[in-house]
């Protein structure tokens, strides 16, 4: 009953989610950081002293807060604390760089910022009209508080994500609180998560399928696990002692498990499900995988303005290697053309979905493209005759080569599908015959003797002759953000000639 009246009062929000979990699971571990346990009571207790220690320093219903820190009980008590004062929480990815920090906080209109010390910089330079909350001075806030719970505010505060930022600056787009819809009760029937059980989030939780399961766990009553930086050997570790059911990953993330796996043959049968977000599984990982740990990888598709889409289950996988699944309950896919006029089966399109999920719009008031309700993904692809989806990648990342259109992702899983290869990335460079023409960067296997002509002669026997990478560049890893994803824009120059 307390807790259904928690509900009530809050919401479906962060801290309607910590006050009704804290009326049920009580004593049961809550958070696990850094060697430390807190409970469910502890973090209502604690969150509660925060946000009075918030509200006293001008944090209110409505403000902007900034959150950059890693994964831990500074990042989940902040974003809880926040949730329950009613401010807005606009969640900052600690990999970027202070200047990039700096002009998203402007570009956002932050007044207040909760930072780990290492962002001391971009604290400093946003200057003293920017209320500041290092992260290392928490605890004390905490103490000096009482944690008699603030009143539920009038208006329950919104979180902005901030899109991948890839192609440019990134953007932030807001969310308010979660429905109580068929689109949630679909993800958790695609993906079988189970009250009570231990699950590790190796995904930075300043992105959005990092901080779905902050809220996930706790709503389940699941002890959430949590590592400040991905290290395959403390993952591992974590799995195996704490006998987590649940890891919560990007796809780069797997491979470095595997090639930890294979030098310490760890023994993990509590692993049940690994769901995947953030990026397209390179071609074998999922089931290279599955057969290492058994039928357990999810991977989800969906992206911060469409939120989930569709989920490909283990048999999926196996089923139709690189697809992303059927389309959750409740959401509606179309594949259209530029108009969004519908497309016949099999036909690549346009991406488009409506679901109670889908963002309220970008801050700066902008939205997406949208079809008859359908918001425009940015992405291409087809659906199959089981009604599968598959995407293809990014619309502006197609490549017209000599008046042939290519999307890179067909070229880069053929790519990673040779045996010296580790993974690839896909891009067009102008030219002055073609309009443009394919460069391929590509990561070795340590100890191969893999060369561009190799490199192009495996493409060519498999693929279209205008697939074929007129550039091979051959790099040490491919820049990418917290999520995964390649970032483009930071791969190597060619310098205006061929590489080989």
């Amino acid at each position: 009953m307390r807790a259904l009246l928690a509900l009530r009062a809050w919401g479906p929000t962060l801290a309607g989610t910590v006050v009704s979990a804290a009326a049920v699971y009580d004593d049961a571990v809550a958070v696990v950081a850094d060697g430390q346990a807190t409970t469910f009571a502890e973090l209502h207790e604690r969150t509660n002293a925060l946000a009075r220690a918030f509200t006293n320093r001008g944090v209110h219903a409505g403000s902007v807060v900034g959150l950059v820190a890693r994964n831990g009980h500074p990042f989940v008590e902040s974003c809880v604390a926040l949730s329950k004062v009613g401010a807005d929480v606009l969640l900052l990815n600690a990999a970027a760089a202070p200047a990039q920090l700096i002009e998203i906080c402007r570009a956002e209109g932050v007044s207040a910022l909760v930072y780990d010390d290492v962002f001391t910089e971009v604290a400093d330079t946003l200057g003293p009209d920017t209320i500041c909350f290092p992260t290392s001075t928490l605890d004390a806030l905490v103490r000096s508080h009482t944690t008699v719970g603030p009143t539920p505010p009038e208006r329950p505060g919104r979180t902005i994500l901030l899109t991948s930022g890839t192609t440019g600056r990134p953007k932030g787009a807001t969310r308010g609180a979660p429905p109580v819809s068929f689109d949630t009760l679909g993800l958790l029937d695609a993906i079988p998560y189970h009250q009570g059980e231990a699950m590790l989030v190796a995904a930075p939780l300043f992105h959005a399928w990092g901080f779905a399961h902050l809220s996930l766990a706790l709503a389940l009553g699941s002890p959430l696990v949590l590592l400040p930086q991905f290290d395959p050997d403390a993952v591992v570790h974590e799995l195996a002692s704490r006998k987590v059911g649940v890891l919560v990953a990007v796809p780069v993330m797997l491979r470095r498990i595997l090639d930890c796996a294979a030098a310490q043959s760890p023994d993990l049968p509590a692993l049940r499900v690994v769901p995947l977000s953030g990026s397209a599984i390179p071609a074998g990982l999922a089931e290279a995988f599955m057969d290492r740990f058994g039928e357990v990888v999810f991977s989800l598709y969906g992206s911060t303005e469409a939120g989930s889409v569709s989920v490909a289950n283990p048999a999926d996988l196996r089923a139709a290697p690189g697809t992303a699944g059927h389309p959750n309950h409740g959401v509606s896919v179309r594949i259209v053309d530029a108009h969004g006029h519908p497309l016949r089966v099999g036909a690549s399109g346009h991406i488009v979905v409506r679901s109670d999920l889908v963002f309220e719009g970008y801050t700066d008031g902008r939205s997406s493209t949208t079809f008859d309700g359908h918001v425009d993904t940015g992405d291409v692809g087809h659906l199959d005759d089981d009604g599968r989806l598959f995407v293809e990648g990014r619309s502006d990342d197609m490549i017209v080569s000599g008046g042939e259109n290519v999307h890179p992702r067909e070229v880069e899983d053929l790519l990673a599908t040779h045996p010296d290869v580790v993974e690839a990335a896909v891009i067009g460079v102008d030219d002055t015959d073609f309009g443009q023409r394919l460069a391929a960067y590509v990561v070795r296997r340590p100890d191969a003797t893999l060369d561009a002509d190799a490199v192009r002669d495996h493409v060519r026997n498999h693929l279209a002759r205008f697939k074929v990478p007129r550039d091979v560049v051959f790099v040490d890893e491919l820049p990418r953000n917290a999520a995964g994803k390649v970032v483009r824009r930071a791969l190597p120059d060619l310098d205006g000639g061929p590489a080989s």
